[in-house]
C-alpha cells in the first residue's frame, strides 16, 4: 500500500503511523543521546523502531497549515497533543477520533507526547485526508472531538468492528463537522476498522450505490473471495461486489474500510493545500503569507500540554469537553 496509502475520491490519502518510542523526559520528549544519526526535522526513516517525523525534540508534526480539505485522525494506541490557530487544543488517544475541517485555512500541530517516563511509549494512528467540494473549501475551520466511548464498537462471531463513521448492522456514528462531505447522508461515507480473529469470517455485502469503496489490510494475512492476500494490501471494491474475508492464519488480521460517494471535481494539490485549480492554490499561498491563517498563539512550534493532564478537548470558544462527560 505504500506510505501514505493510495485512496480514491472523495479521500485524498491515509497515513498509518506505528512507532515504539523510548521513555520520555521531563519535557515529554526524547533525550538527545537517543536521537543520534537522524535527520531531525524530517525523520521519516524508522530507526530503532521509531521516527521523529518533523519534530526535533518531541516526535510529531510542529505547527503547519492546511486548507481546502479535512483530516480524520484515529489513535488506537498512545496519544496526540493537538493545538491550533483557532485556539483549540486537545489530548486524545486510545481509540479517540479527532475530525478537523481545514476549510478556508487553519494552522495546527500534532505532537506525540512521551507521557511514560519509566517505559516505552507506543503509538499507532491513522490519519485520513477527506476532500471538500468546491462549495465548501472556503468554510470556516472547525474542530470536533469524538471520544472512544462515543464510537460504536462490538464483537460478533470473532469479528471486532469499530464504526468510525457511518451506518452498519443497525449501528450509527454520525458525529462530524457541519460542512463535511460526510454530513450529507446521501454521500454514504463510511469508515470502519475490522479485526478478524483466527478462523473467523467477515461478510461485506455489495452496494447498488455509485460509491468508491476500498479495503486496506494493514496487518496479517487473509483469504478474500478465495484468493490469498498478504499484509500491506489495498483492494478497490467494485460497486456490486460482495466480499467473503476469511482469516485462516493463527493471528488476527486488521482492516480499514473506506467508502464514499465521489465528489467528482478537479483536484489541485500543493503540500497541505487542496483546491480545484492551480490559480486557487496560488491564491491560498498568498493568503497564508499575508494572514498565516490567524497566526500561532502557542508558546512554541512543538507545543505539548502539561504532563499530568488527561484526555481533553478545548474548543475555540473556551468550552472544554472531557471523556465520559454528560452534555
Amino acid at each position: 500500500m505504500g506510505f501514505p496509502w493510495q485512496t480514491f475520491d472523495p479521500f485524498l490519502f491515509c497515513a498509518h503511523h506505528q512507532d515504539v518510542y523510548p521513555s520520555g523526559n521531563a519535557q515529554l520528549g526524547i533525550d538527545k543521546d537517543q536521537l543520534g544519526g537522524r535527520a531531525l526535522g524530517s525523520d521519516f526513516e524508522k530507526k530503532d523502531g521509531f521516527r521523529m517525523y518533523h519534530g526535533k525534540q518531541i516526535p510529531g508534526f510542529p505547527y503547519h497549515p492546511h486548507c481546502g480539505f479535512e483530516t480524520i485522525t484515529l489513535v488506537t494506541e498512545g496519544y496526540i497533543d493537538h493545538s491550533d490557530s483557532l485556539g483549540a487544543a486537545a489530548r486524545f488517544g486510545e481509540g479517540d477520533v479527532q475530525w478537523m475541517t481545514a476549510g478556508s485555512g487553519v494552522q495546527h500541530s500534532e505532537m506525540f507526547p512521551m507521557l511514560q517516563s519509566d517505559k516505552e511509549n507506543r503509538l499507532e494512528l491513522f490519519q485520513i485526508w477527506l476532500n471538500l467540494p468546491a462549495r465548501s473549501k472556503q468554510v470556516d475551520a472547525h474542530f470536533e472531538m469524538i471520544w472512544a466511548d462515543e464510537i460504536p464498537q462490538w464483537k460478533s462471531n470473532g469479528v471486532f468492528t469499530r464504526l468510525i463513521y457511518g451506518q452498519i448492522e443497525g449501528h450509527t456514528q454520525s458525529v462530524c463537522p457541519p460542512n463535511s462531505w460526510a454530513s450529507d447522508r446521501q454521500n454514504h461515507l463510511q469508515l470502519v476498522q475490522y479485526i478478524i480473529d483466527p478462523g473467523a469470517t467477515l461478510q461485506l455485502p455489495g452496494t447498488d450505490q455509485q460509491l468508491h469503496r476500498a479495503l486496506y489490510q494493514y496487518k496479517g494475512t487473509s483469504q478474500i473471495n478465495g484468493q490469498g492476500f498478504e499484509e500491506g494490501t489495498g483492494i478497490f471494491i467494485e460497486e456490486q461486489e460482495g466480499l467473503t474475508i476469511k482469516n485462516s492464519s493463527e493471528k488476527p488480521v486488521y482492516f480499514i474500510l473506506m467508502q464514499g460517494k465521489p465528489i467528482g471535481e478537479p483536484v489541485a494539490k500543493y503540500g497541505p493545500f487542496v483546491m480545484n485549480t492551480s490559480q486557487e492554490i496560488e491564491q491560498v499561498i498568498q493568503n497564508y503569507r499575508r494572514t498565516e491563517f490567524g497566526g500561532w498563539p502557542w508558546p512554541n512550534a512543538e507545543h505539548v500540554h502539561d504532563a499530568g493532564r488527561g484526555r481533553f478537548a478545548q474548543y475555540p470558544d473556551g468550552y472544554i469537553k472531557l471523556p465520559n462527560q454528560i452534555t
